[in-house]
């Protein structure tokens, strides 16, 4: 295992890559500046997309992807980064416009053309408005998280670097699916009103919990590709490292559906119109 502080530790991979990406658009889209109000909202926007972007390069492009191969415990971090921390953080910012404005005029039209109208992407338009759906979003989300952590394809993950990339796609895809379908990210706003949104991101929670839970009183070490190590950081046993893995997700990853549940109480209590700006997206 490289140290942390070499040059290996820090790899320019895919994700990398794709983060540039999102960064150059996100700021090509954004050169006009916007004062008042308004400007003080997107340097918010701004800040919140920044972090979130920030949260995926630490969790897959730094030493700590390294670290997870032996440590249960960073290999949760990462989970969490690429749950309840980028993908909220990315939702709120709302940078779907401002990335699209960059691009080629008549791309956008030909595209924007052909989603909309064209039968060819008739199929598209079903699946999408199918995984916009509440239900569906939780149910993805949920289902993702409890199924990459059975034992068989826990273990695969960290013998297979391609499905260990699949699993952290997934994770990331079906979050920003799930945080997307109770946070207004304009243009696209939530379908649930502010009581379904709580009643929303309580359920999710108490899905991390429930996996918390399993981790925490498991009197066996469940994943044998960290439980047949013969050492490990900080000189952890299986035990232990498996349950402060089972307590990141439980703390750590509960702030993020706690902060939300706090904004949508609120909103519910006192839907005045000037309140709620950074979930309502005005």
């Amino acid at each position: 295992m490289p140290s942390l502080t070499s040059a290996a530790a820090w790899p320019i991979e895919p994700p990398l890559a794709v983060v540039a990406i999102a960064a150059i658009l996100y700021w090509l889209g954004g050169r006009r500046r916007v004062s008042g109000p308004h400007g003080n909202e997107q340097r918010g926007r701004t800040i919140a997309f920044s972090l979130g972007l920030l949260a995926v390069v630490v969790a897959l492009d730094s030493p700590l992807d390294a670290l997870a191969d032996r440590l249960f415990l960073a290999h949760m971090v990462q989970h969490v980064l690429l749950i309840a921390v980028a993908p909220p953080l990315i939702v709120v910012s709302a940078p779907w416009m401002r990335m699209w404005q960059p691009l080629p005029l008549s791309f956008r039209r030909a595209t924007a053309r052909t989603l909309a109208l064209s039968p060819r992407a008739a199929w598209l338009r079903a699946v999408t408005h199918a995984f916009g759906h509440p239900v569906c979003a939780w149910t993805v989300a949920s289902t993702t998280l409890l199924v990459w952590h059975l034992p068989a394809l826990y273990d695969l993950t960290l013998r297979n670097e391609a499905v260990h990339d699949l699993e952290h796609a997934l994770f990331f895809a079906t979050a920003l699916l799930f945080w997307g379908a109770i946070v207004d990210s304009p243009p696209f706003r939530s379908r649930l009103d502010w009581l379904h949104r709580v009643a929303f991101a309580g359920s999710g929670m108490l899905v991390g919990w429930l996996l918390s839970v399993i981790l925490a009183f498991e009197p066996n070490a469940l994943y044998s590709g960290y439980a047949d190590l013969a050492h490990r950081p900080g000189g952890l046993s299986e035990l232990t490292d498996q349950r402060l893995a089972a307590g990141v997700m439980w703390v750590p990853g509960s702030i993020a559906y706690t902060a939300a549940i706090v904004v949508f109480v609120y909103r519910w209590l006192d839907p005045l119109p000037a309140r709620g700006r950074l979930l309502r997206g005005t």
